[in-house]
């Protein structure tokens, strides 16, 4: 999320003082680290605030201050503190705005800081969301998949196949279920939030086996769009244009704008991140039933592209091993189980992951939970130069393509032709 130049010098200004600038210390020893969280849902910085306070009763002679940022304006904000040299010692943020900081030279490599503990504990195929190069910038923490959210009294009347993690509906499957829940008078099987439309397209076509970056033996990445690219977007815009069976109305809304249709009945289905369940418990009208479904499977399964959460240090904090050491301590097993159920996401954690409190049918937990062995690292993790790309490229040309504007051919020709235009600028 990007912010205009006069709102970064805003909060650069707000931010500046007591951060890795200064020697993070007091003048009796005691180190004071800042720890910037982007937890804005009142459960979630609840969690934080008290895990903070439990590490400070706990450790008089390191003291973290909490400070509160915030995801609208986080990449630009982050970028003013480090060429200030002013930022927090301990960064929260999502693994897909990295690249630049790590490649950059503004995070620290935490490969020789990591206690043994958290890296086994974080499987392989998380670590991957917040590895550049060599060097592991990040530590993934939470993450969510992408799935349906239902209607589920309009399915049960319906008849149709519920699906289940063990057996999902097929991309093909999903487009006609959508036509035959779809009954006219401004009623739709499926309603698209895309105002975002790049990260959902990506993350759910790596169901398909779609990959679009690709990584010669030079390092250096090339768009293509294949076959397997088209499936998941083709979809969408067939469903749009085609079928009539998703609101056109919806592709430039978030997903919270498309909430109160779901309740009033106009869409039976929504494509949802896993912590939108919140929101549907607190505004759903009373009586109301819902249910979390699995997003469409393809030939690779329910195989998705996520950017977990992540929690860095700053390559200037002079205190990077207290830093490790206090995330090490928000990360503990049981921590991380708090941490998730503040946000209502799943955490990456193997040993967090098997809590019972993330398998109850209760709000679907285990529904959510049954999908974290098929998340994967976003296509686009380590790209440099992907924010440009989908600012200026995709985001346009997928947005004209849902609405019917141009056709596949015109939408393959942007995203590649273009989009490598952008990308060879960052790769000189």
């Amino acid at each position: 999320m990007r912010t205009r130049l006069f709102s970064v010098l805003v909060v650069g200004l707000l931010l500046t003082g007591g951060c890795t600038g200064d020697d993070s210390g007091s003048e009796d020893g005691r180190v004071t680290l800042r720890f910037q969280s982007l937890a804005w849902q009142e459960e979630s910085v609840d969690v934080n605030k008290e895990l903070v306070k439990e590490w400070n009763a706990r450790h008089p002679d390191v003291r973290v201050e909490y400070v509160q940022g915030s995801w609208d304006s986080v990449h630009d904000q982050l970028l003013t503190s480090f060429e200030g040299g002013e930022a927090p010692d301990i960064i929260h943020d999502a693994s897909d705005d990295l690249a630049d900081f790590a490649y950059g030279g503004y995070l620290a490599d935490l490969r020789d800081l990591l206690p043994g503990r958290l890296k086994s504990d974080i499987p392989q195929r998380s670590w991957e969301t917040a590895t550049f190069g060599d060097g592991i910038y990040g530590v993934p923490f939470l993450q969510e998949p992408r799935v349906l959210i239902a209607n589920a009294s309009w399915l049960k009347e319906s008849g149709v196949r519920v699906p289940t993690p063990e057996k999902p509906w097929s991309w093909g499957e999903f487009r006609r279920i959508t036509g035959e829940l779809s009954g006219g008078d401004g009623k739709y099987g499926v309603a698209w939030p895309l105002k975002d439309p790049v990260s959902a397209t990506l993350n759910l076509s790596m169901s398909t086996g779609g990959q679009l970056f690709h990584r010669s033996a030079d390092g250096k990445v090339r768009i293509r769009f294949d076959k397997t690219d088209e499936v998941v977007p083709r979809t969408i815009h067939d469903q749009v244009n085609t079928d009539g069976s998703a609101s056109g109305s919806t592709l430039g809304s978030g997903g919270s704008d498309t909430l109160p249709g779901f309740f009033g009945g106009k869409y039976a289905m929504i494509p949802l991140g896993f912590s939108y369940r919140q929101q549907i418990v607190q505004q759903a009208p009373k009586g109301f039933d819902w249910q979390v479904l699995p997003a469409p499977a393809g030939a690779d399964g329910l195989t998705q592209g996520v950017s977990p959460q992540t929690l860095s240090v700053a390559e200037d904090s002079p205190h990077k091993k207290e830093a490790v050491e206090f995330i090490d301590f928000l990360l503990r097993p049981e921590n991380m189980v708090r941490l998730a159920l503040g946000d209502w996401m799943l955490p990456t954690g193997t040993e967090a992951l098997r809590d019972p409190a993330l398998h109850t049918d209760e709000n679907d937990w285990a529904t959510g939970t049954a999908l974290a062995e098929h998340l994967r690292s976003a296509p686009a993790q380590s790209v440099r130069g992907y924010p440009e790309w989908k600012d200026k490229v995709a985001t346009p040309a997928l947005q004209e393509y849902y609405s019917g504007a141009i056709g596949l051919d015109e939408l393959r020709e942007r995203l590649v032709e273009d989009g490598n235009l952008v990308l060879a600028r960052y790769q000189r």
